[in-house]
């Protein structure tokens, strides 16, 4: 499983190019590892890559992934209050890309953030909606096995 976990980020990293410099990112990495490497620990062992380790995969990756937008989102707004440097929108973008879509509408609520930017806004119910094209093909692909 651990194997099968780091194989999935690394390819990420390779893949997004500016995953490699989202801080966020890399910490949302390092807790899927953490979390690989316990579930090991604790005797959770599949093969890498069988149907059971991307099923353990997937509720960490979508726990992780909006914990660290939620993250994202707040770290933007404190300083964007303080008129230090930003989060990228693209770094934001990416993260919901990545599943962290409940995290950034949750986040946008809570810190009353990115909320009134038009073209923030169109982004995101692109990414949106690319999302829920890959989730309508990803349950078709399931139920075929």
């Amino acid at each position: 499983m651990l194997v099968t976990f780091f194989v999935i980020l690394i390819a990420l990293l390779l893949l997004i190019k500016p995953l490699q410099k989202n801080a966020f990112f890399l910490i949302y990495f390092a807790l899927m590892m953490a979390s690989a490497f316990l579930c090991e620990y604790f005797g959770v062992r599949y093969r890498p890559f069988s149907t059971p380790s991307y099923v353990i995969f997937l509720p960490f990756h979508i726990v992780f992934i909006n914990l660290m937008t939620v993250m994202a989102y707040g770290v933007d707004k404190r300083a964007a209050q303080k008129h230090a440097w930003r989060v990228p929108e693209l770094q934001l973008h990416l993260l919901e890309l990545l599943g962290g879509t409940p995290g950034a509408f949750l986040a946008q609520k809570m810190f009353h953030h990115k909320t009134k930017k038009t073209s923030f806004r169109l982004a995101f119910f692109f990414v949106l909606a690319i999302q829920a094209v890959i989730v309508y093909y990803a349950v078709q692909f399931l139920v075929r096995i």
